[in-house]
């Protein structure tokens, strides 16, 4: 187990902004930060992150968390394996022993795989450096083509062996399970249940995700044997940890660069790649020459909205221009299309001009897509008037799928002139399109909806509290209305110092503590099941509260009357423990129950003890609450310190809770009533009655101290 000391020093030092930023584009926005979110297939920028509370979270998917929670979500680690990447790249020592070939072992397959990939990647580099074969084949390729050893270095490139196992006997020796050396595609087992090497006597390329790590490889066949050969290059296959249709080659090292220029660059190959970069390009990706998917371009889109494909200006370098274009529009991205001079490539293109060149050819040559398809296609189609309607229909299609509907005019305009054509006409051929297109993402949408409700009627409501985006009741999340808000007046939206100055209240309760009148009967526990959402919605508004401001101290007063002092996790369990009365939710209780043992620690705040907790479904909790979306607010305004504000909120918000149990308790009685067993036993019947009174009571007192309200339903 990692030490709390061990836990505070890397989440104070994992800067929020700094951690996404290494996969998501983040735009500033106020005192916050703004990007796509990584989590969903998002058009709009609905990721918020806050350096002031270190935390992030999505208000469309209702993801994020703070740092560790990121990292979890993103790398599909553990809260403990979080911790060590985020300690890792800060710099900072986490007391563990040296893992032994057994604890290697026992490692979960997803990091064994990785760990697998790394030795590997290491391996193949350290043996074309060192090893004389390596040197003779393998370094003397990227040579050949040029390459520096800056960049043969960048791109961790390398050499196996032209040796059946070389490698596979080298990692065994070295602990590695072969299990892991087979499932990550170095390795084939053969019938007879031996290994033999993937990539033996081939150049290797890693690719690295875009978090830095090495999911899988590619190996191009060298000397003599590339002729003839129909498949010169090898890569790994699909795995856990890689799959090829969500991976860019270079993206770890491009991205950076994509960010701060708003632009990336497609080619088709690793040399391209290579080249480009040498060259001074390093905004530049390759997809390896298969079509574009959607998993690649929400990759892409979390960067830039702007890319420009380059490829070849002969026959083939055309056809792939026209690929999968059409879903890089509808994802919102402005596309360009550069084909280079027949006989280039971007390879061989980028050593002959510096980066400065290179770029200048680049604005001076390249088309927008929707442009050099129209010329493409009308060139195709000559005097053919079938081939005019119909290449006519395609380039309408590629214009439909476009959102923005200005965006969509302008291309109408502009291949209305380029095809000598009646703009009306495309323009009614881009809707009906645009429309066709509009009812099928509501049919989709539609579909979800229902998958959904299905999934919800099969589960049975769970005691303790739903996440976020985890199947949370309705009022739980961004819709929730806090204490005085209308269905029609949505609440206001948290300021970044979370002040209370949008507070009001309409009155003040004189009783202590705001307690209710009664005592000894232990009305509050037990309490039977009913609309556990309306509990579980205001349970969250207290543990906001406690959560932000637990260690706070507020005045208030005790049982005799007396002012005293005291924080404010205090106040609320005070309060509900004067009522007999523990929180419904499990978790909730638990949070409260730890912030009031430890508040008078010193140096002690709530938020940041329960947001590095290492009890995991405390610090996600602690994460959502700290990053709720609206403001907790009541319906009118009146001159009060916000000292004032917290107390009598606070207090108010404690009353509603209570009236909810007495309501959801009289509900339970008066359905008792109707019961057959009980209308046939009288003296069960007369304690019901008589705690329907004794409940009625207490509602009544509590409307008073409402003023005559019952604000959350």
């Amino acid at each position: 187990m990692i030490p709390q000391s061990t836990i505070d020093r890397i989440v104070d030092a994992a800067n929020i902004v700094d951690v996404v930023s290494d996969y998501v584009t983040l735009r500033r926005a106020g005192a916050s930060y703004k990007g796509l979110c990584p989590f969903h297939d998002d058009k709009t920028p609905s990721f918020s992150v806050s350096p002031a509370r270190g935390v992030c979270k999505c208000f469309s998917c209702g993801k994020g968390g703070n740092s560790v929670h990121f990292i979890m979500e993103m790398e599909q680690m553990s809260y403990v394996e979080a911790l060590k990447h985020l300690a890792k790249k800060y710099g900072i020592p986490v007391e563990e022993e040296e893992m032994t070939d057994e604890q290697r072992q026992r490692m979960n397959e997803r990091e064994s795989m990785f760990a697998v990939n790394e030795w590997a990647a290491k391996y193949f580099s350290q043996t074309m450096q060192n090893n004389q074969d390596g040197r003779a084949v393998g370094l003397a390729y990227f040579r050949s083509r040029g390459f520096r050893d800056d960049i043969i270095a960048k791109f961790r490139l390398g050499f196996c062996l032209d040796s059946p196992d070389a490698m596979s006997k080298e990692a065994k020796a070295k602990g590695y399970n072969e299990k892991f050396l087979v499932d990550t595609g170095l390795c084939i087992k053969r019938d007879n249940g031996t290994l033999y090497d993937r990539f033996r006597g081939r150049a290797m390329f890693p690719w690295v995700a875009v978090n830095g790590k090495v999911v899988a490889f590619g190996g191009r066949v060298l000397d003599a044997r590339t002729k003839g050969v129909n498949q010169k290059y090898v890569n790994s296959p699909d795995s856990i940890i890689y799959h090829k249709a969500n991976e860019l080659y270079g993206i770890f090292q491009a991205k950076k660069q994509i960010a701060k220029e708003d632009m990336v660059y497609m080619v088709e190959g690793y040399t391209d790649v290579l080249a480009m970069h040498q060259c001074g390009i390093e905004n530049v990706v390759a997809n390896s020459g298969t079509a574009l998917n959607e998993a690649q371009i929400h990759l892409l889109h979390r960067f830039t909205n702007n890319i420009t494909l380059l490829y070849d200006g002969d026959e083939a370098g055309i056809h792939a221009a026209t690929r999968s274009t059409d879903m890089l529009l509808a994802e919102g991205m402005n596309v360009k299309i550069l084909l280079l001079p027949d006989g280039d490539d971007p390879d061989s293109f980028s050593r002959k001009h510096n980066a400065q060149e290179f770029k200048e050819y680049v604005a001076a040559h390249q088309t927008d897509f929707i442009l050099f398809k129209t010329n493409l296609l009308l060139k195709d189609a000559e005097r053919d008037p079938i081939k005019r309607a119909q290449l006519t229909e395609d380039i309408v299609r590629s214009i439909a799928v476009i959102p923005d509907e200005i965006i969509r005019s302008t291309y109408v305009h502009e291949c209305a002139e380029i095809l000598n054509m009646d703009e009306a006409i495309l323009m009614r051929g881009a809707n009906k399109n645009r429309a066709a297109i509009l009812e099928n993402m509501k049919k989709e949408a539609q579909r979800e909806r229902e998958r959904a409700e299905r999934l919800r009627e099969n589960q049975t409501l769970s005691p303790a509290l739903p996440r976020n985006g985890e199947g949370a009741p309705s009022g739980e999340q961004e819709n929730l209305l806090p204490i005085g808000a209308s269905p029609n007046q949505p609440a206001n939206p948290i300021q970044e110092d979370d002040s209370f100055a949008s507070l009001s209240v309409e009155q003040e309760t004189n009783t202590p503590n705001g307690s209710l009148p009664i005592t000894g009967e232990g009305w509050g526990e037990g309490l039977r099941t009913g609309s556990a959402e309306r509990f579980f919605a205001l349970e969250r508004l207290i543990l906001t509260l406690v959560t932000r401001y637990g260690e706070q101290p507020i005045e208030s007063t005790d049982s005799e009357g007396e002012n005293t002092q005291m924080a404010l996790a205090e106040y609320v369990q005070g309060d509900l423990a004067y009522d007999d009365i523990r929180l419904r939710s499990p978790l909730y209780a638990k949070m409260l129950d730890l912030t009031c043992k430890h508040v008078h620690d010193e140096g002690f705040i709530a938020s940041k003890f329960l947001l590095n907790n290492q009890d995991e479904d405390i610090s996600r909790e602690a994460a959502d609450l700290i990053s709720e979306r609206y403001q907790l607010s009541s319906g009118n305004q009146m001159e009060q310190t916000e000292e004032e504000m917290k107390v009598t909120y606070l207090s108010r918000l404690l009353l509603d809770y209570k009236n909810a149990i007495v309501e959801e308790e009289l509900k339970q009685c008066n359905a008792d009533l109707t019961r057959p067993e009980v209308k046939n036993d009288l003296a069960r019947m007369m304690d019901i009655m008589r705690r329907i009174k004794s409940l009625g009571e207490v509602q009544r007192e509590l409307a008073k101290m409402l003023g005559d309200r019952v604000v959350v339903k």
